[in-house]
């Protein structure tokens, strides 16, 4: 056997740690390179004075805002500057700043254009501005309410454009979606959308009207603020300072030979009951409500004053929804659940951890030039209660809402969550985001 060389040795363990110092070095080279390519990603453009005029700032503010498919457009003020945020899938993020000594020009202008009391800065506003770019309108709303720092102004865009109605596209299928066309089929009847603000309840009940608008029909709106346009329906824009609220107008409506009626939102005691009297006497009532989930809608009809064997003979569906954001079909990647991941759900989530599994394969974000967060678009979480007839009879007896819960279990109702589960295992969303949108039941 031929020995080894010590000098030899010697060389190849020199020329290996070499090696190893040149790995480490390329790896501290990319990381940093990924640290400098995120702060580009994330850098702010900053507007002085003089480098364009408030009228071309604020048109080009908008004009990105809806290139980037914004919902909202935040001007805030600070204490050296005033910083501009976008409202992307539900999430904020800040695009702009500008010069603290543009902002009483900044606001003068939005006051001018929405026609707003330019002399007043210590009272809410709210009012409305039509962009017109590239020969399109674009509706928005304005609200603008003081801060100790200044005048903030919150701009909602109003648009249509890239907005699909239909309930497929909205997360909605199989058994969920079936329960919703025997309900908007009904002749008359309520159909309720539940969830906080944002949650995309008016987008699903438009998409109900766009399905059940025919010329035979007499469809009215009453909202606040009319946020799309549909041919054939009659829009109808509250106005307090002209006494137009949800339940005048409402009544108003009801004088008009409708056919179905769509109320912006229940806010009191007063527009509930009129809506159910409406749904009650042949009508087909589409409204929304701010409460948690499905099930607890029904109490809360009842604290409105709405008595019981109205509720359960005029209550068709409850929808209760949350958006979530969808991960980017190009870049998302594949990962299998391991134990520690699990052990760190269950902690904070054991609802979700009774839905997944260890070893399980699932979908995470991650980002590309197309997507920049890792997500792209939002979908709709739902939890769907059809009143049935053994529904409507617990509802009619003023049980509680376990009552309630337990026998549209037994009927097949499906879980917000376990909605949320089926679209991560499905990969389009990701559970991170699943855990953001929704929140344990204790």
């Amino acid at each position: 056997m031929t020995g080894t060389n010590p000098e030899s040795a010697a060389q190849v363990s020199d020329s290996n740690e070499q090696t190893v110092a040149e790995t480490e070095q390329k790896s501290s080279e990319n990381q940093q390179n990924q640290i400098d390519q995120q702060k580009a990603e994330t850098q702010v453009e900053r507007v002085s004075v003089g480098e364009e005029s408030v009228v071309e700032l604020l048109d080009r503010i908008v004009w990105e805002a809806l290139k980037a498919k914004a919902s909202d457009v935040h001007i805030e003020p600070g204490e050296k500057d005033v910083v501009v945020r976008y409202r992307v899938d539900g999430m904020l993020r800040e695009v702009l700043t500008v010069d603290k000594n543009m902002e009483q020009g900044l606001v003068f202008r939005i006051k001018v254009a929405a026609k707003l009391l330019t002399d007043q800065h210590f009272a809410p506003q709210d009012g409305r501005i039509r962009f017109i770019f590239e020969d399109k309108k674009l509706d928005t709303r304005i609200s603008i309410l003081p801060t100790s720092k200044g005048e903030k102004t919150v701009i909602r865009l109003l648009t249509q454009e890239g907005k699909s109605f239909a309930l497929e596209d909205l997360g909605l299928k199989d058994r969920q979606l079936e329960i919703i066309q025997k309900a908007y089929i009904k002749p008359y009847g309520m159909i309720l959308a539940t969830g906080p603000t944002g949650s995309g309840k008016t987008t699903t009940l438009y998409s109900i009207l766009k399905i059940i608008n025919t010329r035979e029909k007499n469809i009215t709106t009453i909202e606040d603020p009319v946020e799309y346009d549909i041919d054939g329906v009659n829009h109808v824009q509250i106005n307090v300072k002209a006494n137009l609220t949800f339940a005048n107008g409402l009544r108003s409506i009801l004088r008009q030979d409708p056919d179905i009626v769509m109320v912006g939102e229940i806010r009191d005691s007063e527009t509930a009951k009129i809506a159910i009297n409406a749904a009650m006497t042949g009508h087909l009532v589409l409204s929304t409500l701010h409460t948690n989930d499905a099930i607890t809608t029904i109490p809360r009809l009842f604290d409105m004053g709405v008595e019981a064997f109205l509720v359960a003979s005029t209550l068709n569906v409850v929808v209760a929804q949350r958006l979530a954001r969808k991960l980017c079909e190009k870049c998302r990647l594949t990962f299998r659940l391991t134990e520690a991941d699990y052990n760190k759900i269950k902690s904070i989530r054991p609802d979700i951890a009774k839905l997944i599994k260890i070893g399980e394969t699932y979908y995470k974000e991650n980002k590309c030039e197309e997507c920049n967060t890792g997500y792209k678009g939002r979908i709709g979480i739902y939890e769907i209660l059809e009143v049935t007839e053994a529904i409507r009879e617990i509802i009619a007896r003023v049980s509680n809402a376990d009552e309630i819960f337990n026998a549209a279990r037994k009927e097949g109702m499906e879980l917000m969550i376990e909605d949320g589960v089926k679209k991560v295992a499905a990969g389009i969303t990701s559970l991170s985001e699943l855990i953001r949108i929704t929140a344990l039941k204790e």
